[in-house]
């Protein structure tokens, strides 16, 4: 007795300690913990959260164009210095060599050495850099949208493949319904035979439909398979748990079907041509500003060595063309005007303000076409809900004619041919149904892209 006691203890504390494991390796999963994942893992969001840091940075770089640019150079040469008098324009590949004519004496090349650092500050541009910097920040915020955008998208391809995935994995337990249904008839139906009750054409005609339906069987596994394959390559995990999903997929809750909604104007989409408009005008005003002079504050040193002596004695040494240095510094205010840039930057400007006005019309568009299939959807929502509920009540109907009638053939009331066409409008109704659920569930799909609202399919599928 003592050692049945203790058996019975170990096997309760196995499956206290057990139960708890298995549950958590087969935790349901809704499609809102699955999104959770893709969130983290998908590389495709990588890519765009990649593209905002690059415009963020863009942003900075634009920004740091507004500080004093600062050049710096140092050089050290060995060669003459002849001169000659009279004047040149400076081209690409010349250069010029100031020397005296003063008789020199010594080495007839020598080492000269040169550094200087300049300053230039652009003090006022019209407004120019001005906007150019709100142009930078305003396709951050374009980025940011566009981020949105994509994960709209992405959500939207998720939750297709996953109702895609419930259809199939519904339509296969369809077919695993009809393969039993008609193995019950051929069982009954080859004991009817056998006992001369019908004829062997029955049996052979209940076979063949028993057959039938196993093909139908293995097609539809094959496309529930290919499902979750398609699936998984965003959720990025082995297996997925969908039994309590599939629940919902056949017997929906009503979400708010009179509820009005309309386009957020904050909607991803609508925000990033917004943004697209009013870069395009800014950089317009940006270009337009351009052909105007800039001001700007200038700085210099210089610092210049050779190894020429004041008295007129020349040193071929290296070391030599340290010496002998003059120290200048240079200060003062410049002005520059491209006045070539007056025609070519206005067309510019004219040209990227018509680019900012086709950007605003095509919002405008946007905005209106997904308000009406807004409202479209919301019509087919309303219609596919009650014809989803006519459906359920449909299947319920022909399952109860199914079971009745399958007495009567048992009796022999009705024949096989009659029976095998009940079961054929069961089978009917069981697929209507089945098609009007996934149609209900790509209607919310689409409107919940249209509302960049998803929080009920992840809630409730």
């Amino acid at each position: 007795m003592i050692k049945h006691i203790k058996v019975t203890s170990l096997l309760w504390l196995t499956i206290v300690v057990v139960y708890p494991i298995n549950a958590q390796q087969h935790k349901e999963y809704t499609l809102g913990k699955i999104w959770s994942k893709v969130e983290r893992n998908y590389p495709g969001i990588g890519a765009e959260i990649s593209a905002v840091e690059a415009a963020k940075l863009n942003e900075r770089v634009i920004k740091s164009g507004t500080l004093p640019q600062l050049s710096a150079q140092a050089q050290n040469t060995y060669g003459t210095f002849e001169g000659s008098a009279g004047a040149f324009f400076p081209q690409p590949g010349l250069f010029n060599v100031s020397g005296s004519a003063i008789p020199l004496q010594g080495s007839s090349t020598t080492a000269n050495s040169f550094g200087s650092a300049v300053v230039e500050w652009e003090l006022f541009s019209f407004g120019k850099n001005r906007n150019h910097k709100k142009a930078a920040t305003t396709l951050y915020h374009k980025s940011v949208s566009e981020k949105g955008a994509y994960l709209l998208k992405l959500k939207k391809t998720l939750s297709q493949r996953y109702i895609f995935l419930l259809y199939n994995d519904a339509k296969l337990k369809l077919s695993e319904k009809n393969v039993q249904r008609l193995n019950e008839i051929l069982k009954i139906t080859s004991r009817l035979s056998a006992s001369g009750l019908r004829p062997a054409a029955d049996s052979l005609l209940a076979s063949s439909s028993h057959i039938q339906a196993l093909g139908e069987h293995d097609k539809w596994e094959g496309l529930k398979n290919a499902s979750i394959i398609k699936l998984l390559e965003l959720y990025n995990e082995d297996t997925i748990v969908y039994a309590a999903s599939a629940k919902q997929f056949s017997n929906p809750v009503e979400n708010g079907l009179n509820q009005m909604r309309i386009i957020n104007t904050a909607h991803p989409i609508l925000d990033a041509l917004e943004m697209q408009s009013e870069y395009f005008k800014l950089s317009g005003k940006a270009e337009k500003r351009a052909s105007l002079p800039s001001i700007s504050l200038l700085g210099g040193y210089a610092f210049r060595a050779t190894g020429i002596n004041p008295n007129g004695t020349v040193s071929g040494a290296w070391e030599e063309g340290f010496k002998n240095s003059t120290n200048n510094f240079l200060a003062g205010i410049g002005i520059t005007w491209n006045l070539t840039n007056l025609v070519t930057n206005r067309i510019k400007g004219e040209q990227l303000l018509k680019e900012a006005e086709s950007a605003e019309l095509l919002h405008s568009q946007y905005q209106q076409g997904m308000q009406a299939d807004l409202s479209a959807s919301q019509a087919k929502i309303i219609q596919q809900y009650q014809q989803l509920q006519k459906a359920l009540l449909a299947v319920k109907q022909s399952e109860d004619a199914y079971r009745m009638y399958l007495a009567r053939y048992k009796s022999g009331l009705i024949t096989l041919s009659e029976l095998l066409q009940i079961r054929s409008m069961l089978e009917q109704a069981e697929n209507a149904h089945i098609e009007v659920s996934r149609d209900y569930w790509v209607l919310l799909t689409y409107q919940a892209e249209l509302t960049a609202d998803f929080e009920y399919l992840f809630n409730n599928l």
